[in-house]
């Protein structure tokens, strides 16, 4: 129910501080301004009232002295026949201020407002109950409330704009470390970032710079390794194949074997290569799946295996052209190693991704093993093999997160196993 976002949660604050600023200005308001204001109110009354029944010593009351005290001071007093034809009927009862002046008054007293050109109080004052006293106050009069609706919404407007600009300016460098960090996942190293906003927005970019420093660091010293290793044992490897040739025909058995180990252990190398290397610094190019799709099966297809191509509607899409090669390579040669029927292999779009499906007729995996397949140097159970050196589906994803895609494997119900590559239809 809460928004999630910088800029929600920041509106949400603000508004609840507003409605908080409103209900203790309102309150106090109330109590040190409104509240006092009607106690003058009432006290001015009240020493009106008795101003009008100085010395009044019975009921009667002198037509020619109200009128006179009307004219002079606009205060007129009533019988109550009079008062309800001159405007009493109309005025409403105020319980609380009938108390208040009750206590100023001495004695039970009932208030009635009506209002008019002017605010007319109408007060039976104990003094003499059967007798109206109206008072008229100007200024009281209702004040159109559409200035302040106005200034509410200004406030709250330049409120929720404020907010919008802080978080805006407090997001942008969160933002750019969000994209850098997904760049470093993919193994692309951006340059160290600016150091910007506020002091732990800093911190949190300093640290960040340190550790995308650090990890392009140990990236070079692993990709330098690996090309040393493979240097160092390629040269031992044509030495030995060198010598294999030398052999007598006799050991003709023997020099085939130590052929096809020393191409064993090209092919792992050449693994180890791939896998440290994922073409990280190829440039993602609009290209043609369908095409990249019908090149390499037309390289990967072996004389006695037939492979069928599926093509469905597919918009060109970045590619990073050599590397996807490789990674349906790498599922295509899995899918011919590890069957004997037919191979299909289709394309087509899903959502905002293109995908393209190696399927195959063999024995499929079990769906316990599925996940752990994805990780460097795991080899599956007997029903699909165990050559090679584990790294076949870790170079696949790892090839395939860096265009921002995922790879997933489901096993057919009818048997064999599906391998699907998504790839996003635009650039991430």
């Amino acid at each position: 129910m809460l928004p999630r976002s910088a800029f929600g949660q920041t509106v949400l604050l603000i508004c609840f501080l507003l409605f908080i600023n409103q209900i203790v200005s309102y309150i106090s308001f109330a109590i040190y301004v409104f509240e006092p204001h009607q106690q003058q109110i009432n006290q001015l009354l009240a020493k009106q009232v008795r101003v009008v029944f100085i010395d009044i010593d019975d009921a009667r009351l002198s037509p020619k002295m109200a009128k006179a005290f009307h004219n002079e001071t606009d205060i007129g007093v009533y019988r109550e026949s009079d008062a309800m034809s001159a405007g009493l009927a109309n005025a409403i009862v105020y319980p609380y201020r009938s108390e208040q002046m009750s206590l100023l008054l001495g004695g039970p007293t009932e208030v009635r407002i009506s209002d008019g050109d002017a605010y007319l109080f109408w007060i039976r004052a104990p003094q003499a109950p059967h007798l109206w006293v109206k008072i008229p106050i100007n200024g009281m009069e209702k004040s159109s409330i559409s200035p302040l609706i106005f200034f509410m919404v200004v406030i709250g407007l330049l409120s929720v704009l404020g907010g919008w600009l802080f978080v805006r300016q407090l997001n942008r460098p969160l933002k750019s470390l969000e994209i850098a960090a997904k760049n470093v996942g993919r193994g692309n190293f951006p340059d160290p970032l600016i150091e910007c906003g506020t002091s732990e927005v800093m911190a949190v970019t300093q640290a960040f710079n340190q550790m995308s420093k650090g990890i392009k660091q140990l990236e070079e010293d692993r990709n330098l390794l690996m090309a040393g290793i493979s240097h160092d044992l390629r040269t031992p490897l044509t030495r030995i194949r060198l010598a294999s040739e030398m052999m007598n025909e006799q050991d003709a058995f023997l020099k085939e074997g130590i052929e096809i180990d020393i191409d064993d252990m090209n092919n792992i190398i050449d693994q180890f290569i791939d896998y440290i290397r994922h073409d990280s610094k190829d440039q993602a190019e609009l290209g043609d799946l369908n095409e990249l799709v019908e090149d390499v099966v037309n390289v990967e297809t072996p004389n006695d295996r037939v492979i069928h191509i599926h093509r469905g509607e597919c918009p060109k899409i970045p590619l990073r052209y050599v590397a996807v090669k490789r990674a349906l390579a790498n599922l295509i040669q899995n899918a011919i190693r590890y069957t004997e029927g037919e191979i299909d292999v289709f394309t087509g779009t899903e959502d905002n991704f293109a995908f393209i499906m190696v399927s195959d007729n063999g024995d499929g995996i079990p769906v316990s093993d599925i996940e752990r397949l994805f990780q460097p140097f795991t080899q599956g159970d007997t029903a699909r093999g165990a050559e090679g050196s584990g790294l076949g589906l870790a170079i696949i994803k790892r090839i395939v997160e860096a265009h921002g895609g995922y790879v997933s494997l489901l096993n057919k119900p009818s048997g064999g196993l599906q391998a699907k590559i998504y790839l996003p239809l635009t650039s991430k």
